[in-house]
């Protein structure tokens, strides 16, 4: 069953202690324009797997995050939002792993809720079909001793 929440409303995610993202709705919508971004259209062919879930995730984040608390410059300045300090962030290791698992893995989670398997109709052979030829005789039984 395909659990909805049919509220569009921002949420405050905490990734880390002192670290707060404003994040919008992960709805369709914004995994299509994130799949649009240039920067994943510029990977070479022969990109990484690691190097395209980062650039994902790098365009879902600058789609997604609204305002943000917590991040600041070198001397602890508080820095305003843009894309590049969204990118920036997402290089912290630890930030990456609770943006993907907080934020964008509820959407990869709902899209596997929905990917499974009908039911079988009902009966022993309900849908299968034969693989093999019926044997032409039986065999015969192995000798003793």
């Amino acid at each position: 069953m395909i659990r909805l929440n049919l509220s569009n409303s921002p949420e405050w995610l905490t990734l880390l202690p002192g670290l707060r993202l404003k994040v919008a709705p992960l709805t369709t919508a914004l995994m299509v324009a994130a799949r649009a971004d240039p920067a994943l259209a510029a990977l070479p062919d022969t990109a990484r797997t690691e190097e395209m879930a980062l650039a994902m995730a790098k365009a879902v984040a600058r789609l997604a995050i609204l305002e943000w608390e917590g991040v600041g410059d070198e001397h602890g300045e508080p820095l305003p939002l843009s894309p590049d300090g969204i990118d920036a962030l997402l290089e912290v290791w630890p930030v990456f792993e609770a943006f993907q698992s907080q934020y964008v893995a509820r959407g990869l989670m709902l899209d596997a809720e929905k990917n499974v398997s009908a039911p079988s109709p009902t009966g022993p052979t309900a849908g299968a079909t034969a693989t093999a030829e019926p044997a032409q005789a039986p065999a015969s039984s192995a000798p003793k001793g």
